[in-house]
């Protein structure tokens, strides 16, 4: 057991470590951004609870619309809504970077829920496919998230709402091509390779210039 829970939540500590490390200029508080990790975690259940009763009702049909659509949607709009309701105007939020840290810590929350679940399923042979796949892709959606929450944070109040739409939108329509290139029986791996390589590309963007702006935040503010 002590393997399996440790191969299933290491992933998610290495990735989260290498984002926050990645910012040498990040204080935020660790215990706010383990708050946001247990919100991540704590609201798998939730949607677990509400995609069993979708299947087991039949609410959704078509498969393709129930594992994809759906899945995505739900998943990335409850990660969205905790930040906004829990994190985004939280005193402790105050640069464009730590927009970054709330958002892949509250999805490596529900991603380390979701593997040790999966793991226990499945068993600890899936640990090293699922730390590639499901748990950086979790983690990179949040970033992309979190990079649109750091922006309407720091922006003037017209772009705000627009920079919150991206937020939901942005991971929302990265998620829904994830989940769909794994419904490509026997030939997903030649389509997510080359997915994955570009979100983490992208998701490297968002950290880099998150990082330029928190720069030019504290700059600014230097100069007040």
């Amino acid at each position: 057991m002590f393997i399996l829970l440790s191969a299933a939540i290491a992933p998610s500590l290495a990735l989260f470590s290498y984002f926050y490390l990645r910012n040498q200029m990040a204080t935020e508080p660790r215990r706010t951004l383990f708050h946001t990790f247990i919100y991540g975690a704590v609201v798998t259940f939730p949607i677990l609870f509400i995609q069993y009763v979708f299947v087991e009702e039949g609410v959704i049909a078509h498969g393709f619309a129930q594992d994809v659509l759906f899945s995505s949607t739900i998943e990335e709009f409850f990660k969205w809504f905790l930040l906004l309701i829990a994190i985004y105007n939280h005193v402790e939020f105050d640069d464009p970077y730590d927009g970054i840290l709330y958002g892949a810590s509250i999805s490596l929350g529900f991603a380390t829920v979701e593997n040790v679940l999966y793991l226990l399923t499945f068993g600890v042979d899936t640990a090293f496919l699922r730390a590639l796949l499901p748990v950086s892709s979790h983690a990179l959606f949040g970033v992309v998230m979190g990079y649109y929450f750091g922006q309407a944070k720091i922006s003037q109040n017209e772009r705000r709402k627009e920079l919150l739409a991206i937020a939901l939108f942005a991971p929302m329509l990265l998620h829904i091509i994830y989940n769909g290139i794994l419904t490509f029986k026997g030939n997903w791996m030649y389509l997510i390779v080359p997915f994955m390589l570009f979100l983490w590309w992208f998701g490297l963007r968002k950290v880099k210039l998150a990082h330029r702006d928190l720069v030019r935040h504290l700059h600014e503010q230097n100069k007040l």
